[in-house]
């Protein structure tokens, strides 16, 4: 399976339906400032996917909308920062055999790269009039890729046929004979795991108020999402159990080479961001306000599934092969890493061609408990835990804690401190331009994450047209 872009390894290739396993709040720049602490905040379109009972809410205002809000992060908890600049930048810079050693012990780890990206294209809601709640629609695209690696792995890739985690059963010494048999790549590769997923989101969110009381409100609400795929690649050993498979749009410029004259091979062929697989996802929440300052939220989102359908392929538990690479001369560590998990002969893995796959969605579970003194501040918790080990989903649970200060009318501070989710602690920090009908602002995930030498992490969200219209505030 040979990728033509350059920078598919690591902008698609190593995991798509969303690290990403990867956390989606990064297409709403105030959540980001925050660190991804939203669920009692979300208010709008910035509800759906997070807590659709929001929408019940008394809104800030009767319309609200958005265009072209992004966000992207990567990050890792095992390569050095001075690594990460020499794998991005310097691929070509030659190397040998004591940075080859450093490579192996930087991609040795369960998050060895994290990455993904979130855009809102579009978002509106609107509060229905005589208490009718409100409702909410926008279209996201969502990429994330996240990669583990065992130490098996990582020998290979980059010392190839010359690792020594292969010479007791293919030594490459003149004299050399093998002392063991082949083991399965189950056992092999334990610990593995190789993830993207690209997927363009249609989604309709409707929240309402259930119970009115002195000193409580109760909101429901529920979400619904039409879901295309763009592109996956799922690859997962674990405990004796390995998992393979991938359906890429054509933008991936795949060449399938056999495999695609098979008759269960489904060709999908076209231009742009030609879907591979659709599905169905839907979100469920409840919010409550107690008093007037303390505000809770529960929600389970991404349930449902999808159905990969064009250019899927397979693979199965073998027996580990010879490796037929050599040792790598320069960083280019990515490209690597496809040519080991591709649809070549001379790899991990022989793929089969499938008509078609069907996948759960990244479903989670999202806590929050917030106080709002008033619109100058507001603070809160959130614990957000996968319900699902699947590409896309978060690969350990999420806290944050998160706040929101505006020390004068135009400008609203975000902060906080989060960890889990593959990240690490990180200090976020965001900035909002505030006025009673535009919001603009940019924030990062973590801004120690720049600078530090140890566990990277680069993260940013954008957004400067954010509109509201008959502002009750």
């Amino acid at each position: 399976m040979r990728l033509s872009l350059r920078f598919l390894p690591l902008a698609a290739l190593l995991a798509l339906p969303a690290a990403v396993q990867a956390q989606n709040e990064l297409s709403n720049f105030t959540a980001t400032g925050r660190g991804g602490v939203i669920n009692t905040f979300a208010q709008d379109y910035q509800a759906i996917g997070i807590n659709p009972a929001n929408l019940g809410r008394n809104s800030e205002s009767t319309v609200a909308f958005t265009i072209g809000e992004v966000g992207a992060g990567l990050a890792s908890r095992s390569l050095s920062k001075t690594l990460f600049k020499h794998i991005l930048f310097d691929s070509n810079q030659a190397i040998g055999p004591a940075e080859r050693a450093e490579l192996v012990k930087g991609f040795e780890g369960a998050n060895a790269l994290n990455f993904n990206v979130d855009a809102t294209t579009l978002g509106f809601a609107i509060s229905l009039p005589n208490g009718l709640g409100g409702l909410a629609v926008s279209n996201r695209q969502r990429v994330s890729s996240h990669l583990a690696l065992n130490h098996n792995a990582a020998d290979v890739i980059i010392n190839g046929k010359d690792a020594a985690s292969v010479q007791p059963y293919y030594p490459t010494t003149p004299t050399g004979t093998p002392t063991l048999p082949p083991p399965p790549l189950s056992t092999f590769l334990d610990g593995t795991a190789i993830q993207l997923a690209w997927t363009s989101e249609y989604n309709i969110s409707y929240g309402m108020l259930v119970l009115d009381q002195p000193g409580l409100k109760l909101s429901a609400g529920a979400g619904y999402r039409y879901i295309q795929g763009i592109g996956i690649a799922d690859i997962q050993v674990e405990g004796g159990n390995l998992s393979a498979y991938s359906a890429l749009s054509p933008i991936f410029n795949v060449d399938y080479g056999t495999l695609a004259s098979s008759p269960q091979f489904n060709a999908e062929t076209g231009s742009g961001l030609h879907p591979v697989g659709h599905g169905h996802g839907y979100d469920l929440g409840l919010a409550a306000e107690v008093g007037k300052i303390i505000r809770l939220g529960a929600s389970v989102t991404d349930l449902g599934t999808m159905t990969w359908t064009g250019n899927v392929v397979t693979a199965t538990d073998q027996k580990l092969q010879r490796p037929t690479s050599t040792s790598l001369q320069t960083y280019d560590v990515l490209s690597e890493i496809v040519n080991q998990f591709d649809t070549n002969q001379s790899n991990f893995f022989t793929y089969q061609a499938e008509q078609k796959r069907t996948a759960s969605l990244p479903a989670k579970v999202r806590l929050g408990a917030g106080i709002r003194i008033s619109s100058l501040f507001e603070a809160g918790v959130d614990f957000t835990a996968p319900l699902k080990k699947v590409a896309g989903n978060l690969t350990s649970p999420f806290l944050g804690l998160g706040l929101d200060y505006k020390p004068t009318h135009w400008l609203r501070l975000s902060s906080g401190v989060s960890g889990g989710a593959g990240y690490g602690t990180s200090l976020p920090l965001g900035l909002t331009l505030v006025t009673p009908s535009w919001e603009a602002g940019i924030s990062s995930r973590d801004v120690l994450g720049y600078t530090n030498e140890k566990s990277p992490y680069y993260s940013v969200a954008l957004g400067f047209l954010r509109f509201k219209i008959g502002n009750k505030e």
